[in-house]
């Protein structure tokens, strides 16, 4: 075994740790700024592929590659000298369905098969606690059946059996299932509730509030991907719950950043039978900004087991729910003149709130 002038063994993962070169792809997006930021921070090179610009201060640091996953020629050009890929690119719910399949399911076997012809030996792919659609226990194991709802989370599903394909052609490729996740750069639905709380506003939610549902910060979900990407093969070729250690009930953790805020304001729990079926009429009828998976899933508890990526991967979350919340508030509060007017249907902008907003005047 080699090792270092010190005489400590040279393992895989800590040769892994020296300089490398990691393509993002999504690079431009939410979390694929927040990892490019992860990465530099550690000393390492970053490649950037995105249809969208990456237009953020460290844009000099890195090499950026403009172009969609399907595209074969794009992700040729971007993967050359690469000798990681994190894949976190995808359509996200409120793209038409089309979309979220051939992004989702086109574009991980596309990235799967040109990394695949480089000989790159490793891609971690960011998936979701969506694939276990609406569960009936908790906490959630990596082990549980998956069962995605809707189109996204039915091309999660379909994703991960991807990988699997090209796992069984040699690579190794991590799976990250990570809850939703918040902290710099994030907007979209996390907009709606900072938009009421500094505006001073009550905020409703769906129930009573007193399930408990784990959320996690985007520097914890760094951390963990690194781990992924530098860790044994394997060890951490496998599949990983991604989530917050510490968490309460989700009236408790959103009511402290109303408390933040500093209007007095409070979680109103609605009836949340009635209010699911208004919230289908009104997503049927194009007026509400959410979908299936958010409404049908926020009254109830919503928990994954990260034991598995604590033993394995030696993944150690530092933020809490209430604290991964504020971070993200403070930074919403800090950036608003950088995204206002802007609405979409990404992480990165605000959600149009359509109707929401004249209900936003009753609170």
């Amino acid at each position: 075994m080699a090792v270092t002038e010190q005489g400590v063994p040279v393992t895989e993962a800590s040769s892994r740790r020296s300089t490398q070169s990691y393509l993002i792809t999504g690079g431009a997006g939410f979390l694929g700024i927040n990892m490019a930021r992860y990465l530099l921070a550690k000393g390492q090179r970053v490649v950037s592929l995105d249809m969208a610009p990456f237009d953020y201060p460290e844009q000099s640091e890195i090499t950026e590659v403009r172009g969609d996953i399907r595209d074969r020629a794009a992700v040729e050009r971007a993967m050359k000298d690469v000798d990681v890929v994190i894949h976190t690119a995808a359509a996200l719910p409120l793209y038409k369905p089309e979309d979220i399949y051939s992004t989702d399911i086109d574009g991980i076997r596309m990235v799967l098969d040109v990394a695949h012809a480089n000989q790159v030996k490793r891609v971690v792919h960011i998936s979701s606690t969506a694939v276990y659609g609406i569960p009936d226990h908790h906490p959630l194991f990596e082990t549980d059946t998956l069962h995605g709802v809707g189109p996204y989370g039915e091309a999660k599903v379909i994703a991960e059996e991807i990988c699997q394909e090209y796992r069984d052609k040699g690579m190794c490729i991590p799976i990250i299932r990570p809850k939703s996740f918040v902290g710099p750069e994030r907007l979209g639905v996390f907009a709606l509730f900072y938009d009421w709380a500094k505006d001073g506003k009550n905020f409703p939610v769906l129930g009573s509030g007193k399930n408990r549902y784990q959320l996690l910060d985007v520097e914890d979900l760094c951390a963990a991907i690194y781990l992924a990407a530098t860790g044994d093969c394997a060890v951490v070729n496998d599949v990983f719950n991604i989530g917050a250690k510490e968490y309460t009930t989700l009236r408790e953790d959103y009511q402290a950043v109303l408390d933040y805020a500093g209007y007095g304001k409070r979680i109103v729990p609605l009836p949340a039978a009635p209010m699911i079926w208004t919230l289908r009429f009104l997503e049927r009828l194009k007026l509400s900004p959410l979908y299936k998976w958010v409404y049908e899933t926020v009254t109830e508890d919503s928990f994954v087991s990260i034991e598995k990526a604590e033993r394995l991967l030696g993944y150690r979350p530092r933020y809490s729910n209430k604290d991964a919340l504020i971070r993200n508030y403070q930074w919403y509060i800090d950036h608003m003149g950088d995204f206002a007017g802007k609405t979409g249907v990404s992480h990165r902008v605000p959600w149009k709130q359509g109707i929401l907003s004249i209900a936003k005047m009753f609170f």
